[in-house]
């Protein structure tokens, strides 16, 4: 980002356990509906706004993005899949009023198709994600979770993916001892988020 400093090393996310992330965007469908799509461009960084005064709510970084002169959106970082929902459903947010706007226009048929929106949520465990940052400053993960010297995870992405924090590490030792399920590794236990939030 700009006017951030940069420093001649390479760093990781300082993740621990599992990491949810959710996208979400819009696509201008036709550029001269212009009251159409502006409010919603417009509400994208009031939306981002809120749950960042709020540190409780769960949010923990975001990055805007473009994909095309139409496509714009958002890859944000949060603590839980739970805090993700809550802040989803919370009436008093303006996610949730401004869903609650367009489902109401889409049940009079007053919704034109001028203005796409979509997103995706994903839940990933510890053991099935890595990073690697080079001469940048806190960035994406790393600025969402915190970064540490590559090192310290390991200079393999394997390694790095292999990566278990103290906690999980013990609670799969303690399981190995009393002949439980030590846990869960790469591509097990994956908490994925059933569809998208109610809207």
């Amino acid at each position: 980002m700009p006017g951030r400093s940069t420093t001649a090393t390479r760093t990781t996310a300082a993740a621990e356990g599992d990491v949810t992330v959710l996208l979400i965007g819009m696509r201008i469908n036709h550029f001269w509906a212009v009251h159409h799509w502006l409010p919603v461009l417009l509400a994208m960084p009031r939306m981002l706004r809120e749950p960042a005064r709020a540190p409780e709510r769960g949010l923990l970084g975001h990055v805007l993005l473009t994909a095309s002169p139409r496509t714009y959106y958002v890859v944000q970082y949060w603590e839980s899949k739970e805090k993700l929902y809550r802040y989803a459903h919370s009436p008093d947010m303006f996610h949730h009023r401004a869903w609650a706007v367009i489902n109401r226009k889409e049940r009079k048929g007053r919704v034109r198709g001028h203005v796409g929106l979509w997103h995706e949520a994903y839940v990933v465990p510890e053991g099935s994600y890595e990073s690697i940052h080079a001469d940048m400053p806190p960035f994406a993960l790393a600025a969402a979770h915190g970064q540490v010297p590559l090192e310290r995870r390991g200079g393999r992405a394997e390694d790095r993916s292999a990566h278990r924090s103290r906690e999980s590490a013990e609670g799969g030792e303690e399981g190995g001892r009393r002949g439980d399920d030590p846990g869960p590794g790469p591509g097990r236990g994956l908490r994925t988020a059933r569809g998208p939030p109610r809207r």
